[in-house]
């Protein structure tokens, strides 16, 4: 199954007078990067996080946020003044720097202020948080569950968007097979008149040898290996997204191969309908690699 590295799901819970909510959202990226905005107050919370995700997913970069408060809105939120007076420290720091490069910034309020990390936080002043942190523990199963399933269903959309696209690609590559006798018979009469030409121009010019050089030109211009090759990264790029497990690595690296194949088949075609077939790869191929770049 293709998993696509966009997902997003939430969830709220409640256990012994707490409430919480949980955030977790992820885009795609070239390795895995996990980012925690969680409590720092309980304690033992962030290794088992990282763990769970790291069971479900191998890439993007995952966001997982967790608002703790106490149910019914009590009062059990404690402010700390070393952390409020940085704050505030900080806050005036970057008003000077940006007065004086000429910006103006909008007054902070102090809802922001008591928002800021650690200046206020919930509960902190609870001895013991294991309760609370096996509680949400417990509630993160159905959490990464629904992700699991957004990132699924997202994958499968995706899955059928590329197979689609290496359908267009083996068509045109088809498209341009179906080209090469009609380049032949262009090149060929191009030749001869090229060859007419220097004959013409010049007096004892060996015919035979210049005839050796034209046809070696015409074999340098072939494109039989680059349809061969490209065919062959077709086969493999339905293969892989076929198969299991993540895939988005080698898909990317197959685009970048069917791209150097289409550029040569480009650069080769010397005849105008198969350097418009040529340009089609190239537009559908890179479409493919944008649609690849969400692919686990």
């Amino acid at each position: 199954m293709t998993q696509s590295m966009t997902g997003f799901a939430s969830a709220e819970g409640a256990s012994e007078g707490w409430r919480w909510s949980w955030d977790l959202r992820s885009v795609n990226g070239r390795g895995l990067d996990l980012r925690l905005r969680i409590p720092d107050w309980i304690e033992g919370l962030d290794a088992p996080l990282r763990a769970a995700l790291g069971k479900v997913a191998k890439r993007g970069n995952i966001t997982l946020s967790l608002r703790v408060a106490r149910e019914g809105g009590s009062s059990a939120a404690t402010l700390d003044p070393e952390a409020l007076a940085r704050a505030v420290e900080m806050l005036e720091a970057a008003e000077r720097a940006a007065e004086a490069g000429g910006l103006a910034l909008r007054q902070s309020s102090a809802a922001e202020l008591l928002g800021l990390r650690g200046v206020l936080e919930a509960g902190q002043g609870d001895a013991d948080t294991g309760p609370l942190r096996m509680a949400l523990l417990a509630d993160l199963d159905g959490l990464i569950a629904a992700f699991e399933t957004a990132r699924q269903t997202e994958g499968a959309a995706l899955e059928r968007v590329i197979a689609g696209q290496i359908d267009a690609i083996a068509a045109g590559v088809a498209d341009a097979r179906g080209l090469l006798d009609a380049r032949a018979d262009h090149m060929r009469a191009g030749l001869h008149e090229a060859l007419a030409r220097v004959t013409e121009a010049a007096e004892g010019v060996n015919a035979e040898r210049v005839a050796q050089e034209l046809a070696l030109i015409a074999v340098k211009a072939d494109v039989a290996e680059e349809l061969d090759r490209l065919d062959a990264h077709v086969a493999a790029a339905r293969d892989l997204l076929a198969g299991p497990g993540p895939k988005g690595r080698k898909l990317d690296f197959l685009t970048q191969e069917f791209n150097r194949e289409a550029n040569t088949l480009c650069a080769k075609a010397q005849h105008a309908e198969l350097s418009r077939t040529g340009l089609d790869l190239k537009h559908t191929i890179d479409q493919m690699r944008e649609q690849v770049q969400n692919v686990e």
